[in-house]
């Protein structure tokens, strides 16, 4: 048989579902039999169901035959909104032409990288960071040059590392804040910084504001509120985490670059036509209808933030930052690998199988993560209880 493309190798994935695949398979062959089960608290997953509000939208849809395809670029009614909602960041309002419907949140990273790396070029990427930023720069032939995000400047970087990075071949960077999986979120005075440094030396970016709604302290700030920069920028958010709707499926892209506009819709034209329909009206009625289960979902992950910040502090060996947005925790763990010789994939391993919880090892999310392993506290306040307590007697009796 012919071989298959020699891009492929270079093609990585999101490593926490394979972490994911093998708790299940651990979780059924060992667990289930003895009538026990994991905690888990590791998962990116929004902790609560879609609103009913948004549910009965799609219900709608389906019933008034919305059944159809749409423009590329999306139902009117949606880009409208989405339009008026990121307006709310930025320099300059933007307009329903702006903005591009798509599957999800992926989709507006592929397109983008895809628009702009050729071989040889190199994106600028926080680390540790969501997978896929690397992923596909680097499928595309690009280079992933990563920046460090650094637990003591709260997971921030700093204007000199970023101008530190910069060759004649860079040609974007990527931005995520609030971030998965720090937490971490930029400082105003960073966000004005990276931007200076953009226009500077003519550099594109990518930033990812899917957990915009998600700052626990102060507020959110886009990148595109400097002046001059949302041409350059392309704006990633979506419904998945705000609205708990991953599984609908609904992102979008924004930005006032014509061309950009224009090849991004020409890219999701060849792969995906468009967007579902039902899942559109679905994200009509997210944005523009009641937003009081949003409000109680953000207060609730607020809670639950505090809740595993001060257990986690309190298990001997580790220790972490009361992070300031998305639903993350970064747990530091480098005294504790050091004193037992193993790495932090190791140290989740067994915490798995001998203390029955799933967490995630920094590892999967980049170089800079090998002190770190990951939590989410979108879970109950009973299963982070559970977990943490199971953890913290696994750990007292190993060290």
């Amino acid at each position: 048989m012919k071989p298959f493309s020699k891009r492929m190798p270079h093609l990585g994935t999101e490593n926490a579902f394979s972490v994911i695949g093998k708790a299940k398979k651990f979780e059924q062959e060992v667990l289930a039999p003895k009538g026990e089960k994991l905690v888990y608290l590791q998962i990116g997953e929004p902790g609560f169901n879609t609103p009913d509000n948004i549910n009965h939208a799609a219900i709608k849809a389906i019933n008034d035959n919305q059944t159809h395809y749409t423009a590329t670029t999306g139902i009117q009614p949606l880009r409208e909104a989405v339009a008026k909602i990121s307006s709310n960041y930025s320099a300059v309002p933007y307009k329903a032409s702006d903005v591009i419907i798509l599957p999800g949140g992926k989709p507006v990273m592929f397109y983008m990288i895809n628009a702009l790396i050729d071989e040889g070029d190199e994106v600028i990427v926080p680390n540790p960071s969501y997978p896929i930023y690397g992923s596909v720069t680097e499928y595309l032939g690009g280079k992933m040059v990563p920046i460090q995000l650094r637990e003591d400047r709260n997971f921030n970087f700093t204007a000199e590392d970023l101008r530190a990075l910069i060759t004649p071949k860079t040609k974007m960077i990527i931005l995520n804040s609030p971030q998965n999986p720090t937490g971490g979120v930029y400082t105003k005075e960073l966000i004005e910084e990276i931007a200076q440094i953009a226009i500077e030396n003519d550099l594109w970016v990518l930033s990812d504001e899917i957990y915009d709604r998600m700052v626990h302290e102060g507020e959110h700030i886009s990148i595109t509120s400097v002046p001059g920069m949302q041409e350059r920028t392309v704006m990633l958010n979506g419904c998945s985490k705000t609205y708990a709707m991953t599984g609908y499926r609904v992102g979008w892209a924004v930005t006032s670059n014509k061309e950009m506009a224009e090849y991004i819709e020409k890219l999701a034209c060849n792969d995906v036509s468009c967007t579902s329909t039902i899942a559109q009206y679905a994200a009509l009625e997210a944005i523009t209808g009641p937003q009081d289960q949003v409000d109680y979902m953000l207060d609730e992950y607020k809670k639950r933030r505090d809740l595993m910040v001060s257990l986690v502090n309190e298990i001997p060996g580790i220790h972490c930052h009361s992070p300031k947005g998305a639903f993350y925790l970064m747990v530091n763990v480098r005294e504790l690998l050091d004193k037992l010789s193993i790495s932090a994939d190791e140290l989740c391993d067994r915490i798995m199988k001998e203390a029955h919880v799933l967490i995630l090892p920094g590892t999967v999310f980049g170089l800079f993560g090998d002190d770190f392993v990951r939590f989410s506290y979108v879970s109950t306040e009973d299963d982070i209880k559970e977990g943490l307590a199971r953890i913290k007697t696994f750990i007292e009796s190993i060290s």
